[in-house]
């Protein structure tokens, strides 16, 4: 290894040098100085599912992230709660923060020790200005790593259902930049080579200047009828794609209201968009739907929403908290083996029940022979996870009947059970199961409590563009949220949008506030929730 260098990874996953030197290993280490490492990171054209899996592992690993205008904010949800997040986006006509500036700014964050990630919309080596911050941290000593993204070009077009290449349409493919860097800039465009260069071509920030690049195809011998596409917010649920030909794309574009930011493709594999477009077909597609939870909180329901192509907003009127105190939850743990049924009404119920057994050094061994039942299938599923079988799970997802099904399955009197619940729960239950004999012991295992948003903050999420649909998936939801954007939006905004509720006793409540559910499921679940959102859509 004599006169080479090589790479390795110290234990704290910074790089250091190993340089040998007449046969010695000599540890050249710039991590003395520059203990930190920089990770251009590629967040691909918007879609936050796109990013790869090198890419939201350097996300969960970063002390800082220096994010941009088009990656998804939802990629930071990768990122810990304790590192610094910070915005340099940059957008047509409007830097938030010079190029100078963030390059100094990655240098001093490295510089402090921190695993820095740069977080670029699309591949940061695919006009995303990356190699210049390379050349950069390169200069100032500082090591880094390359994360490659989906490009706009790749995510964009598949998204609009157009192939760049294709076997009997494109054999070539030529990806170029429109945007004037100088007033010279158009002069340095061979355009006479461009037009003919590549069947397929794909132009990046071009939407300001679609009229000349049109112009000067045309001027250089690119058919009128080349099919083009512009396509705009592409791989999100506000992606719009206008088609036409070079000679009356410009105004078709015009007439569409499409701008930046955007991706023009010309060639002929454009025809086959009316055949492969998948992406804007989907039964969702660009409904404005609000998830009034925490993104962290409502996986499932956004998920399934954006699986549909709906545009998930989410407003948080709730959040999930640890009870007020453990004593109670304690006391009932430590005497589990006199309970005949352990009854959970929910995932979170489940969820820090099951923490707090872990805290106490426990596990589901205490349980004993406690018999379990759980109210809806989320429920079961996520004592399934902790390998606990469920003994019971009613066909109806209501408090009501339950404790009909356990008094017709045994004798309850005398009976102890343990109600694992809220500090929202409704007495129905308890009251129930106690009226057939039992002795129950409700015990607060979380607490639901209010979200307070400022109104610029409730303007920003639901202004602008029309909300098609909000989500409400429990009564305090439901209250929550009105009381909050009553005051902002007004009376007459409520009017424009539809209820979409869990099940009938959030219905109950959105009545008694004096509005109407729109869609209503009757199995109380997410996947009922989405289908009866679904089902309105399809017969409105």
């Amino acid at each position: 290894m004599h006169g080479r260098s090589r790479w390795f990874v110290k234990k704290t996953g910074y790089p250091c040098i190993i340089s040998s030197v007449q046969g010695r290993d000599e540890v050249s280490n710039p991590d003395d100085r520059y203990p930190g490492l920089v990770s251009l990171v590629g967040g691909g054209p918007g879609d936050p599912g796109l990013i790869t899996l090198r890419g939201a592992e350097c996300l969960r690993q970063a002390d800082v992230v220096f994010y941009d205008f088009l990656a998804s904010e939802e990629l930071l949800d990768h990122v810990p709660p304790d590192a610094e997040r910070v915005f340099v986006g940059k957008s047509a006509g409007n830097h938030a923060v010079p190029q100078d500036r963030i390059n100094a700014l990655l240098v001093a964050a490295a510089r402090e020790g921190k695993r820095v990630v740069r977080l670029k919309g699309g591949d940061p080596f695919v006009f995303g200005r990356g190699g210049e911050e390379c050349l950069e941290l390169a200069s100032a000593g500082i090591p880094f790593e390359v994360v490659p993204g989906v490009s706009a070009a790749m995510g964009a077009s598949a998204y609009g259902g157009i192939p760049l290449t294709h076997r009997d349409r494109a054999a070539s493919l030529l990806l170029m930049t429109a945007h004037r860097a100088s007033e010279d800039a158009e002069s340095r465009i061979n355009w006479e080579h461009l037009a003919h260069s590549a069947d397929t071509l794909c132009m990046y920030m071009g939407m300001r200047l679609l009229p000349d690049i049109v112009r000067n195809l045309l001027q250089h011998g690119r058919s009128p009828d080349t099919p083009v596409a512009v396509i705009q917010w592409g791989t999100l649920p506000r992606q719009r794609t206008v088609a036409g030909v070079l000679k009356d794309i410009t105004g078709k574009v015009e007439a569409a209201g499409i701008t930046h930011p955007g991706l023009i493709v010309v060639g002929e594999v454009v025809g086959l968009r009316d055949q492969l477009g998948w992406f804007e077909k989907r039964p969702l597609f660009g409904k404005r739907i609000v998830v009034t939870r925490w993104r962290r909180q409502a996986g499932d329901l956004s998920l399934r929403l954006q699986g549909l192509g709906a545009d998930v907003i989410h407003l948080p009127v709730i959040e999930i908290a640890p009870p007020a105190g453990w004593e109670d939850l304690d006391r009932a743990i430590g005497r589990l083996q006199e309970f005949a049924w352990i009854v959970f009404t929910s995932v979170n119920g489940v969820r820090f029940f099951m923490e707090r057994l872990e805290t106490l050094g426990l596990d589901i061994r205490r349980l004993g022979k406690a018999r379990v039942c759980a109210i809806g299938e989320a429920t079961a599923s996520a004592l399934e996870a902790f390998r606990l079988r469920v003994d019971l799970v009613p066909e109806k997802y209501l408090a009501e009947t339950l404790a009909e099904i356990l008094a017709g399955r045994e004798d309850l009197h005398g009976k102890k059970i343990l109600l694992p619940r809220g500090n929202l729960a409704r007495k129905v239950l308890q009251e129930r199961l106690e009226a057939c004999g039992a002795e129950v012991e409700a015990v607060d295992t979380y607490r639901t409590l209010p979200v307070r948003m400022e109104e610029d903050e409730i303007r920003a999420l639901l202004g602008g563009r029309p909300v098609d649909w909000i989500t409400f998936t429990s009564s305090s939801t439901v209250k929550n949220f009105l009381a909050a954007v009553r005051p902002v939006m007004g009376e007459e905004w409520l009017t424009t949008v539809r209820f979409a509720s869990i099940g009938p006793v959030t219905s109950e409540t959105l009545r008694s506030c004096g509005e109407t559910p729109d869609a209503e499921c009757g199995a109380s679940t997410i996947p009922a929730l989405v289908d009866a959102i679904l089902q309105a859509e399809i017969t409105r």
